[in-house]
């Protein structure tokens, strides 16, 4: 038997059809064209989801669930999507309305949340019980699985470590804190910081690399000038890595997975990044003396993470 996993994004629905061995045979995709009507969003989850049944080659009644990953809060008792500001959804009954669109059990789950029980499953967690997934993107995703279950908290709402305060009375965050983890280690972080030392040094080879425009500054940008041996790069980097490192040290500090993935698109710079990460974090940590110590991994999934994810969800 399959199962359908649904990525819902403010861009795009992206679907897939899953196989007993964590792999897509079948995929669709439409645009989310957010914001509009769940009900519009629904039949478009619809639409994708025939689209990926389709390309799969198998019949809809070989499909025993579908899942869906969704940006904002999902009440668990509900199954309404409580709120989520990218989509402009406020309590609204989605598992009610997609089973009546879809005919098959449907489980719903915060998109990180979702795309950490993927890579723990079937990525680069390899099965492990006790894991945290971290995205660095726009801002600093994360999911955390304990005993091999999503942790959700009492109120749904678990997970947000790119919400603890890292500096305090440090850069405003979006979410009313100040010194958010997210405002120093996401991929938006990165880029502010690099045009900050641009701007004080002229002669940067970050410069270079963005074409003398400040607009095209980005992760490869940044990477690119660091390879050329830029020295502003490099201290950019450097800096921002701390960053990064001293909140994974916090996560693990108070959680002590086996393994925290690190995932977004600066991921894909493996070791140059992960390397000194592992340092910091292992001067930082207080399991100092413990025979097991939390794998610091990069995700293998990319994309796929948050399909695959929701494909597993059953609950």
């Amino acid at each position: 038997m399959y199962r359908i996993g649904v990525d819902l994004g403010g861009t795009n629905i992206a679907t897939g059809v899953i196989d007993e061995n964590y792999k897509i045979i079948g995929r669709g995709k439409v645009k989310t064209r957010a914001p509009r009507p769940a009900e519009e969003i629904f039949d478009s989850i619809k639409e994708a989801v025939d689209m990926a049944v389709a390309d799969s080659g198998i019949s809809y009644d070989e499909i025993i669930s579908v899942g869906i990953g969704t940006p904002g809060s999902v009440n668990k008792d509900t199954g309404a999507i409580e709120f989520s500001n990218n989509l402009k959804f406020h309590n609204v009954p989605a598992k009610q309305m997609l089973e009546e669109r879809l005919n098959k059990p449907v489980y719903l789950e915060n998109d990180a949340n979702a795309a950490a029980l993927g890579e723990a499953v079937a990525g680069c967690g390899n099965g492990v019980k006790n894991f945290v997934a971290i995205t660095l993107g726009t801002g600093v995703g994360s999911g955390i699985i304990i005993d091999g279950k999503i942790y959700r908290g009492s109120n749904f709402c678990g997970g947000e470590m790119g919400h603890m305060v890292i500096n305090v009375d440090g850069i405003p965050c979006n979410c009313g804190r100040k010194g958010c983890w997210e405002k120093y280690a996401s991929a938006t972080a990165l880029v502010s910081q690099a045009v900050e030392a641009m701007e004080g040094n002229r002669d940067s080879l970050l410069w270079k690399t963005c074409e003398g425009d400040l607009n095209k500054v980005d992760g490869k940008s940044i990477f690119d000038a660091l390879d050329m041996g830029d020295a502003v790069a490099k201290a950019v980097v450097d800096k921002y890595l701390y960053y990064v490192a001293i909140g994974l040290a916090n996560v693990i500090n108070a959680l002590q997975p086996e393994a925290v993935c690190i995932g977004g698109g600066i991921s894909g710079q493996g070791e140059k990044i992960l390397k000194p990460i592992r340092e910091i974090v292992k001067a930082e940590r207080y399991s100092v003396y413990a025979d097991k110590q939390a794998s610091i991994l990069p995700a293998e999934l990319g994309n796929d993470a948050g399909i695959i994810g929701a494909a597993l969800l059953d609950e």
